[in-house]
């Protein structure tokens, strides 16, 4: 099914499989007032989203019970052909999850500094596909 613009609708069970291939997504959130995003390495499972924040941050706080918004994609390098993926939900930072210190490689941020595991829940997901 094509939306509006002509581009493919993605079903909930394709966007999660797309999802599970990218690994670098956007989140889409509020700091101070003012609409922020910030690139993420990210993990996608058990119907959620998860990634390491560094304690103390914008980012951080906003996970917190924030409503955020996720986003990942991937385009061919002519940008004729790809797809992208917005998940909307509710953060939270998840207490005794061991995700930084088990992936690592999921973080940006020098080793040994204070990474917390944060979890946007999929509660509402779209998703697009470009084709030529």
């Amino acid at each position: 099914m094509l939306d509006p613009s002509g581009l493919e609708i993605v079903d909930r069970a394709e966007c999660l499989a797309l999802l599970a291939t990218a690994r670098v997504g956007r989140v889409v959130f509020t700091a101070r007032g003012l609409p922020a995003v910030q690139p993420v390495k990210f993990l996608c499972g058990q119907d959620a989203v998860w990634f390491p924040a560094q304690a103390h941050t914008d980012l951080f706080g906003a996970a917190q019970d924030g409503v955020v918004a996720f986003e990942a994609d991937a385009f061919d390098a002519g940008l004729e052909t790809g797809w992208w993926v917005t998940v909307l939900g509710r953060a939270g930072v998840v207490r005794d999850c061991d995700l930084p210190q088990r992936r690592p490689d999921l973080s940006w941020q020098v080793p040994g500094g204070d990474l917390r595991c944060v979890r946007i829940p999929i509660e509402v997901v779209s998703g697009r596909r470009v084709t030529r």
